[in-house]
């Protein structure tokens, strides 16, 4: 029995009274779920042009672009297109968005083009190591491909393909939707399900598939694409004057962001985590060494000080504006990359002054994705309403891996000679970065027995990777809105045992 006809069974079973509902939920699997909600490959696999990192589920074909205008010529004509490149940034944003599927010569699981592309529910091949990207045409080993021939990718798989390739479609029962609410149901008070969602549309969709709220929303991702020019006037203001400038006219633009991302979720939370943004993906040129490792997140805030104050005062106004209007927004601040509770401190001093300026209560947190935030979060736990804990950066600082390329130039090698089982950035590493986040959870709530845990690493969409957080004590997981669905299931699972 295929997926699509066992979850219409056992709904029927349930609701007729042949099994319970908790029956019913243990009886569907997480890969049940995978074959419904994306679409797959299927037939003539004959033309494989090579195998990369299944970096996000689902099956495209269309034509080969090398640019983000070449994208939009080929939407623009009617086409499907497939945007390739050796690696992704916030420039590419406009063409990965109207993309029908993303290849990469470089990056893994939790490289740019993977995290956007699993946000957008887009297949996604990365770390392809023999492709090349030429000015108009791409080369895999002998192979040339021309920019605008058809080519196809399976984000389960890994592949890509020459020409077009037979598409099993996304086939969603409507008696999903009624499993689902019983997950809700049983889950409810001892498991959120949150959404990583960054603007409007990813709200709505977080909405659409169940989600508790949101519990990341990346304020550098609503500076992408044609909003580059306004975060790099503040990186590189020259003075106070023009950076003072500069910072008005980002917390304008991110008033508005904040509107339309609060609108859709109502009176859901939504946990705004403040500038975390590695300068090597927004500046033309940048000298940093070790851009993951260095000025960014919380580091870049203390340089420049009027930074987190203005993205708060944008929050606040929007939060304001959403009351007038009729609204009840709830939201949260985290501060990302705290590594010295120091840096904690000051940070949240200044966020205080300028929450004190309103009549609005805001509860405060911070992110966890160092082991030394880690090893000292009973401390910081003092200072805070709430933590989560990015897995992504957590899993690439505690193994020593960047998590831009080791993938496809360690890890892969490290499965095929049986030195890994999997990658860490697609189930949780649960004896060492396990241990770090079973310690940090300990240690905070010893500190702040009120404290609330969550997970905003991709992580949180992962089935085993719920399995251990659940019993680790988070009271929440995020992830991208294609994988709530998922995560509803098995956060429901952990609950009836």
């Amino acid at each position: 029995m295929n997926a699509y006809d066992k979850i219409i069974s056992v709904v029927q079973q349930a609701l007729t009274g042949e099994i319970r509902t908790s029956d019913a939920i243990n009886e569907i699997t997480a890969e049940d779920l995978t074959e419904v909600l994306f679409s797959s490959a299927n037939g003539d696999t004959s033309g494989l042009l090579s195998t990369g990192i299944a970096a996000s589920p689902g099956a495209a074909t269309g034509k080969l672009c090398l640019s983000v205008d070449a994208v939009l010529n080929a939407v623009d004509s009617g086409n499907e297109a497939i945007m390739v490149a050796m690696e992704t940034g916030p420039a590419d944003e406009p063409g990965m968005r109207w993309s029908a599927g993303i290849v990469t010569a470089h990056g893994g699981l939790a490289s740019h083009a993977a995290i956007y592309s699993r946000g957008l529910g887009l297949p996604a091949v990365c770390g392809v190591t023999d492709l090349t990207v030429m000015e108009s045409s791409i080369s895999i080993g002998s192979t040339v491909v021309n920019e605008g021939d058809v080519i196809s990718i399976d984000g389960a798989t890994g592949e890509l393909y020459l020409g077009a390739i037979e598409i099993s479609e996304a086939a969603i029962p409507e008696e999903l939707e009624t499993l689902l609410s019983w997950c809700d149901e049983f889950r409810a008070g001892s498991f959120g399900v949150r959404a990583n969602a960054d603007t409007a549309e990813e709200a709505l969709e977080a909405m659409k598939s169940g989600a508790d709220g949101i519990g990341l929303c990346r304020t550098e991702h609503m500076f992408l694409g044609d909003r580059l020019p306004v975060i790099r006037k503040v990186l590189t203001a020259e003075n106070g004057t023009s950076q003072r400038l500069a910072l008005e006219e980002l917390r304008d633009i991110q008033k508005q962001d904040f509107i339309n991302v609060l609108e859709p979720m109502e009176d859901k939370p939504v946990t705004v985590r403040l500038l975390d943004a590695p300068l090597h993906e927004f500046l033309e040129k940048n000298d940093e060494q070790n851009p993951m490792l260095g000025l960014r997140g919380v580091r870049l805030a203390l340089v420049i000080e009027g930074l987190y104050r203005t993205q708060t005062q944008a929050l606040l106004a929007a939060v304001e504006q959403r009351i007038e209007d009729g609204g009840s927004p709830q939201v949260e601040i985290m501060v990302p990359l705290i590594s010295i509770e120091n840096e904690l401190e000051s940070i949240l001093q200044w966020i205080a002054e300028e929450i004190e300026q309103s009549s609005i209560s805001i509860p405060l947190g911070t992110m966890i994705e160092t082991p030394r935030g880690a090893l000292i979060a009973g401390q910081l736990a003092s200072h805070v309403d709430f933590m989560s804990f990015g897995t992504n950066d957590l899993t690439q600082m505690t193994f020593g891996f960047s998590r831009d390329d080791v993938e496809a130039s360690v890890i892969n090698e490290y499965i095929q000679k049986e030195i890994l089982v999997e990658s860490p950035f697609s189930t949780l590493d649960q004896i060492g970065v396990g241990e770090l986040v079973r310690t940090a959870i300990a240690r905070s709530k010893k500190t702040n027995p009120k404290i609330k845990i969550g997970i905003c690493g991709e992580h949180g969409g992962d089935p085993e990777s719920i399995k251990f957080l659940f019993y680790a004590g988070v009271n929440y997981v995020s992830c991208s809105p294609p994988r709530l669905p998922i995560a509803r299931l098995v956060g429901a699972q952990q609950a009836i045992l």
